[in-house]
């Protein structure tokens, strides 16, 4: 990016930025960016996301700027295809993360969330008389004509989805670049899910894994964005696969701006509306403490309750 000030969009009123290849140091109250280019100062009260790309390093001044600012850093691969590790934004709300267990928790609501995770994926309504079981079914033979309809038209030998766990080396050409590039989705929704605010861990359709909501978000995409790129990677050769495909996934992903879509997803698959649903009453007030656990009742916190023992 030539001009620094000009930050794109993740979703209205949220800003990001990814940077790769500089030295990040504190400036006055802000961070400065010095590449081959020279500095390039970046105001922080304006940022709500930093993206550390390759080749990036920074001060524990800038750090600290970035945290009395609000603004979450992220360390990630190559235009995010990669998570590798977060620190602490405004995100330290719960508001979202409340919302998605109340969610999860819930037979009912979660099968909602869970239809709504399929139908985004159909160009046509899903019936609502259709069980879980026959929503599955219809999933697996989209996922099973696109895979062939890649097939047709790179004219790469499909023989199904097959990758033995110790041993890479056993697979075909298209399998390891569809593992390598859902890899690559995993990171860039990894990063969208928490500097929204929400768990990798609480998923809808996936369970028991530390990264369950993001395998779930990551679904949404793999049919539009992975599996045409490795096909078309396992076309031009076995040669450097892994490493053409994940270049071919870092393109896709900055040409369909996928991490702006993906929170407005995400928002959409677990019902967020307007204020005054019940979701609102979810950490309302950053500033006070949280309520008190208890099996009847909200407790209220902040205060000492030997003061209110018999009241």
């Amino acid at each position: 990016m030539k001009d620094l000030h000009l930050l794109p969009k993740v979703r209205d009123s949220w800003s990001y930025l990814y940077i790769e290849h500089c030295r990040i140091d504190q400036d006055a109250k802000a961070i400065a960016l010095t590449d081959k280019n020279g500095k390039t100062c970046v105001p922080c009260a304006s940022l709500t996301l930093l993206m550390l790309g390759p080749g990036t390093s920074i001060t524990h001044a800038a750090m600290r700027a970035l945290a009395d600012n609000g603004c979450l850093v992220l360390w990630t691969g190559e235009e995010g295809v990669r998570m590798y590790a977060q620190g602490m934004g405004e995100t330290r709300s719960g508001r979202n993360m409340l919302w998605q267990a109340y969610l999860c928790s819930d037979p009912g609501r979660r099968l909602s969330v869970v239809r709504r995770m399929y139908e985004m994926r159909f160009a046509e309504p899903i019936d609502p008389t259709l069980t879980l079981e026959q929503i599955r079914g219809k999933e697996g033979i989209r996922v099973r004509e696109a895979y062939a309809r890649a097939s047709r038209e790179t004219g790469v030998a499909w023989q199904g989805r097959l990758l033995q766990r110790g041993d890479w080396a056993a697979a075909d050409p298209v399998n390891r670049a569809l593992s390598t590039a859902n890899s690559c989705l995993y990171g860039i929704c990894h990063a969208a899910i928490v500097s929204a605010g929400y768990s990798p861990a609480l998923g809808f359709i996936h369970t028991g894994k530390m990264l369950s909501f993001v395998y779930d978000i990551g679904d949404l995409y793999k049919v539009e964005i992975t599996v045409p790129a490795s096909f078309h990677a396992a076309a031009e050769g076995a040669a450097g696969i892994e490493t053409r495909v994940r270049r071919a996934c870092r393109d896709a992903f900055r040409r369909e701006r996928v991490l702006h879509r993906i929170v407005a997803d995400i928002d959409a698959v677990l019902g967020r509306v307007s204020a005054g649903s019940d979701e609102e009453d979810f950490d309302g007030d950053d500033a006070l403490p949280g309520d008190l656990w208890d099996p009847f009742r909200l407790v209220p916190g902040g205060i000492n309750h030997a003061d209110t023992r018999g009241s």
